[in-house]
């Protein structure tokens, strides 16, 4: 059986957990965003499992246009300073709850994404006692 990778995350700016419990996405909770699409706003709930681009909004979501990302919590934008190298869209960072961060693109429909880790000694050991690999 192949072992899933879901990542917990929280807001770079409040550090506040983003993961939502109480509506799941494939059985693991998923991660709550408020999101804008020009003037229309609404609630964004993605799947938690790395390399899984299903979602769930409350409001269209246009292919190819550009989101902006906020934390339910203190409400500010997320946004880090790359710029997505497939789109020249910009990337959203999330950090890890092991350490390090994930960014996704903003841009409806594209992709990419990245896994940064500090230290990543410390992030394998982590990974390795959460998912139970030896």
């Amino acid at each position: 059986m192949d072992k899933i990778i879901s990542f917990n995350v929280k807001c770079p700016n409040c550090h506040r957990s983003l993961m939502d419990h109480e509506h799941p996405l494939h059985d693991l909770p998923s991660i709550k965003l408020n999101i804008e699409i020009a003037s229309h706003r609404g609630v964004i709930r993605l799947c938690s499992i790395y390399g899984c681009y299903d979602h769930e909004a409350d409001i269209q979501i246009p292919e190819r246009e550009i989101a902006r990302f906020h934390c339910p919590h203190c409400n500010k934008q997320l946004i880090a300073q790359e710029i997505c190298s497939a789109c020249d869209a910009p990337m959203v960072p999330f950090l890890l709850d092991i350490g390090g961060r994930v960014s996704i693109c903003s841009r409806s429909g594209c992709k990419k994404h990245y896994v940064a880790f500090e230290d990543i000694a410390d992030a394998i050991n982590k990974f390795y006692k959460e998912y139970g690999y030896h």
